[in-house]
């Protein structure tokens, strides 16, 4: 059965997400960070390959 959403009325606090703060607006901006955060993904990918082909 479906549940019924509470707090949901328009206008109201819970409504709204909340707003991100300056330093994740930062960190989500930031170019060195996020080629830091891809280097590391990648790497995380390429050491799983690596072990699923032994």
């Amino acid at each position: 059965m479906s549940e019924k959403i509470t707090n949901r009325e328009p206008y109201q606090q819970a409504y709204y997400p909340p707003t991100p703060t300056a330093f994740t607006r930062f960190m989500r901006t930031c170019v060195i960070w996020q080629l830091i955060r891809f280097v590391v993904i990648n790497l995380k990918m390429l050491k799983l390959l690596s072990n699923s082909h032994h």
